[in-house]
């Protein structure tokens, strides 16, 4: 199967991010979100991105205007129609990744993997939304993605082997490291991080330590390049929130119960990097 042109739904922080490393590995891309401005901030951020290394010295200037030329933005997603390979990358909630996908398995020719970005719903819950389970898989990049090397690539209960080949050497043309996650909610990544992260959250709602002091234990004496809360922050609290109450809903655990301090935060919008405040203020 050769994949000439990839799909990416959302222009988000990851949408955006999952279209400059596709780009960069020579593939054109079609970038679709719902409003023109969102697509227009997330060619934004790609050019940010890019400028950075031209300043570096890492891209010449020539190099980054063809990866700039090689991402095409869309607003309908008719326009997937076009596309050998799409991925979702939207919000993590299950009702609009269910459509999403509805509306992609309409659209896409009957060969085109569909791949979801989701940080935690089962696979098998999404591919349940199309007709074509077999070319339904998980595909877990992770934030930042132009950085970090991780792909989890995630079967689920139908995903054809061929699906799973192609999926899998895909991440590696984009420079990423794939790991085989089997189709448990939080997968393996998140299934680790987010009850570690959530645990931090409950430290802080228990006057354990202050942020600061949490964050600065797991710095130096786990060694983590982020505190939980500053990690918990730039991933977005209504991801956490989300990613948790995944958990907790398919393995009826109380240990994957969400700290009401996260939801009490959430409520109140205070969401993290994206919004200008979370447990932290950002300018």
């Amino acid at each position: 199967m050769e994949i000439k042109t990839f799909g990416v739904i959302g222009a988000g922080q990851m949408g955006n991010g999952i279209a400059q490393v596709v780009a960069m590995s020579g593939l054109n891309v079609i970038m679709n979100d719902i409003r023109q401005e969102f697509v227009e901030k997330g060619v934004k951020a790609i050019t940010k991105n890019l400028d950075r290394s031209v300043d570096k010295g890492k891209m010449s200037k020539e190099d980054r205007d063809a990866v700039l030329g090689r991402i095409k933005t869309s607003v309908d997603i008719k326009d997937m129609a076009d596309v050998d390979f799409a991925v979702e990358a939207a919000t993590e909630n299950e009702p609009l990744k269910f459509q999403i996908f509805k509306n992609l398995d309409e659209t896409c020719r009957p060969e085109v993997i569909l791949a979801t970005n989701t940080s935690s719903i089962p696979i098998g819950r999404i591919a349940f939304q199309t007709k074509r389970p077999e070319k339904v898989i998980g595909m877990h990049f992770m934030n930042p993605v132009p950085v970090m090397k991780l792909v989890e690539v995630i079967r689920g209960l139908a995903t054809s082997d061929e699906t799973f080949n192609v999926t899998w050497e895909l991440a590696e043309k984009f420079g990423k490291t794939p790991a085989l996650a089997n189709d448990y909610p939080g997968f393996i990544a998140n299934r680790i991080l987010m009850p570690m992260i959530n645990e931090a959250i409950f430290c802080l709602y228990q006057s354990v330590g202050t942020k600061e002091d949490i964050d600065t234990v797991m710095r130096l004496g786990a060694n983590h390049p982020m505190g939980p809360l500053t990690l918990a922050d730039l991933i977005g609290l209504d991801t956490c929130l989300a990613i948790m109450e995944t958990l907790y809903d398919g393995f009826k655990d109380s240990k994957y119960r969400p700290c009401p301090l996260l939801r009490k935060y959430v409520e109140a919008g205070w969401l993290g990097r994206k919004t200008g405040r979370g447990f932290y203020t950002y300018d």
